[in-house]
């Protein structure tokens, strides 16, 4: 009995031991990735850019592609803009039009407007995404407002432009067969010293 009495107490330090180093395993992971996930907002940012990754349009072109492209004219798109705004800004934030309709290769205009209701000025900046998910890789912008500093004054309102095309891949690619609608969707922040934007897909509140 008392063998067996020592044996499980030794059992029981032993597991408790263990427990103790993998919940401070844990805590300093947990730690760990919280950190990663914050100072690699701008590196997976850019990464979403450049690949279309996670419903983020794909930034930048080539002038030569897009004065080239062939529209494809049988393959009508509808694209939906949408437009929210995080609770720690002021702005009244909002699309002018609720859709447009474009085809793969054409090059197409639409406007958002931010106004700032308030008695001070407010520095904003916003982050996007695409839905369909997989529609963000042939979803280019030329011309945005998105992962910039904008100000606005007390009651100060601005329209902001957006210029884009819909890659004429996008009608290749049999993933996007079934797909006629394509929403476009910008959140705004206030822009604070050391803030850090939430990564796509995360919760905004």
């Amino acid at each position: 009995m008392r063998r067996h009495s020592r044996k499980s107490r030794s059992q029981e330090e032993e597991w408790r031991t263990r427990n103790k180093t993998v919940l401070t395993y844990i805590a300093a992971a947990g730690v760990g990735m919280i950190g990663l996930s914050y100072a690699a907002v701008p590196l997976y940012r850019l990464y979403c850019q450049a690949t279309g990754l996670g419903g983020t349009a794909v930034a930048g072109h080539d002038t030569d592609q897009v004065e080239m492209m062939k529209p494809v004219k049988e393959r009508v798109i509808k694209v939906t803009f949408n437009a929210d705004t995080h609770a720690s800004i002021q702005w009244n934030f909002r699309p002018q039009q609720t859709e447009i309709y474009v085809v793969p290769g054409e090059t197409a205009l639409a406007f958002y407007r931010a106004k700032n209701p308030t008695d001070k000025p407010i520095i904003g900046i916003s982050t996007y995404n695409v839905v369909p998910f997989d529609a963000g890789q042939y979803f280019n912008k030329i011309q945005c407002f998105c992962f910039e500093e904008q100000r606005l004054n007390p009651h100060e309102e601005v329209d902001m432009p957006v210029f884009f095309y819909i890659d004429p891949e996008f009608d290749d690619d049999p993933r996007m067969a079934r797909v006629d609608t394509i929403t476009l969707s910008y959140t705004f922040f206030e822009a604070k010293e050391g803030q850090q934007l939430p990564l796509p897909g995360y919760s905004y509140n």
